[in-house]
């Protein structure tokens, strides 16, 4: 991966100049910038990781998100069992960022998720609790109610990942997209699952006509990252900034060190199995 990293970076290549910015970073050092040895974080090994398997893969590029963005407001739409969000937390205390952290989710479930009780958010809370409560909150709520407590340009990462319907999404947007500063980031999960019902994707692909800086990983169902008005982290520049055969080297680097994670799931998935067989 190293040497495909090197290839593509001092390659024959053209510079490709992203709109948004009309800046362009040299080829030779986008890939370099992104390199992942400057930014160990997202090599870490998660803390939690719970079987459902949904976001794993994507664990490593988020802790490299808190990291390159140094946000100081991170809300999430839709947590359930907390992968993503005790990925984002573990990044955040590591780190120290002095990021403010906010999960908000109904905790009871939906169509696409199944229906759970309480003790979903139990388990998560008596895990999350010790570890991240002195900058961390959980809200126990709807999108639109909570929505309520922030104001406009006062959040710098808000993952977006509730129900996954085209008119779900959309709503999401409309109500949180202002609530999100200048050189922000918003995260879309699925937004390559293309079974009924989730319309994620056709939201994504509307969005990439009206905003030029974005990327997105097709790995783990798909995740969407959309800079929002003037990108001010030049890695993150880096990335959107992206030729065709670099996008390629990093969502392949993503893809396999993500990946770990959702075998690692299906191992012990499969030794629980083996465990209640032979009793």
């Amino acid at each position: 991966m190293a040497a495909r990293y090197a290839e593509v970076a001092f390659g024959q290549e053209q510079d490709h100049v992203c709109p948004a910015q009309k800046l362009s970073i040299p080829l030779a050092c986008r890939l370099f910038m992104l390199n992942p040895l400057l930014h160990p974080i997202c090599l870490a090994q998660p803390e939690r990781l719970s079987l459902h398997a949904a976001w794993r893969e994507h664990i490593p590029f988020g802790m490299l998100l808190i990291d390159l963005l140094r946000p100081r407001t991170l809300v999430e739409l839709g947590t359930f069992l907390g992968n993503s969000y005790c990925a984002f937390c573990q990044a955040t205390q590591t780190l120290q960022t002095g990021t403010r952290c906010y999960a908000v989710d109904n905790w009871t479930g939906d169509d696409q998720a199944g229906f759970y009780g309480p003790e979903v958010l139990e388990e998560l809370r008596t895990y999350h609790d010790p570890r991240y409560a002195a900058f961390s909150t959980l809200i126990q709520s709807e999108f639109g109610e909570a929505a309520l407590r922030f104001s406009d340009s006062s959040i710098d990462l808000l993952h977006i990942d509730g129900h996954h319907s085209y008119e779900s999404v959309r709503e999401n947007f409309e109500q949180w997209g202002g609530k999100v500063s200048p050189g922000g980031v918003i995260l879309f999960h699925d937004t390559h699952e293309f079974q009924e019902g989730f319309g994620v994707h056709r939201f994504w692909a509307e969005l990439k006509t009206k905003h030029a800086a974005h990327f997105e990983f097709h790995h783990g169902h798909g995740l969407g990252v959309l800079g929002v008005g003037e990108v001010v982290s030049p890695e993150l520049r880096a990335l959107f900034q992206c030729s065709t055969a670099e996008a390629e080297v990093v969502r392949e680097f993503f893809r396999q060190t993500g990946g770990r994670f959702t075998r690692e799931a299906q191992l012990q998935i499969a030794e629980q199995k083996l465990r209640e067989a032979t009793g």
